[in-house]
């Protein structure tokens, strides 16, 4: 069991259009100094990863537990059946990279790719983290001040999970 939150990775196809899929291996690494990195491996030859490939470019949107429904809509649809488009859900486009965003997500990289890792069937993606979107709403003073309880999100350890509440700070528990 690899307990991790879930994300929708976000990609333009070839055509202009607009692709979603889930993908929970998603982590963070250190490049230099306080420089982060999102690193997103992605298996096998879905679109999705190529359209990583191709483009170097993605949206990283974070996915709560209202959007579960979205989250397993993609997750059991892909991209070589056609369009998703059987389920209701609004696109934007990226502030800073031009990439599809998922209006639901509250919380939300916007990502380009600076280095890749082929493992097998798996490609590791080093992200440079170009923009975040935070919904106003979760008040957050910086990336680091995020109450998970109110950003409901969905964690996945072969099933979908949610946090049930907030135990404490770093510093709370010693004395």
């Amino acid at each position: 069991m690899c307990v991790q939150p879930a994300f929708i990775i976000g990609t333009n196809n070839d055509d202009g259009t607009y692709n979603f899929a889930p993908i929970t291996w998603v982590s963070v690494t250190n490049e230099k100094g306080n420089d982060y990195l999102l690193t997103i491996s992605m298996f096998g030859t879905k679109r999705t990863k190529q359209n990583v490939i191709r483009t170097g470019v993605l949206s990283v949107n974070l996915v709560s537990t209202d959007m579960i429904e979205l989250m397993d809509y993609f997750g059991t649809h892909h991209a070589k059946d056609g369009k998703k488009d059987e389920i209701s859900y609004a696109v934007c486009r990226g502030e800073v990279v031009d990439v599809p965003i998922l209006d639901a997500s509250r919380w939300v990289y916007e990502c380009e790719v600076v280095n890749s890792i082929d493992i097998g069937e798996s490609t590791t993606f080093f992200c440079k983290i170009k923009n975040v979107q935070i919904d106003e709403q979760l008040d957050c003073v910086d990336t680091f001040d995020v109450n998970l309880t109110r950003l409901d999100p969905v964690i996945y350890s072969g099933m979908y999970h949610s946090i049930g509440k907030l135990l404490g700070k770093i510093g709370d528990f010693t004395q």
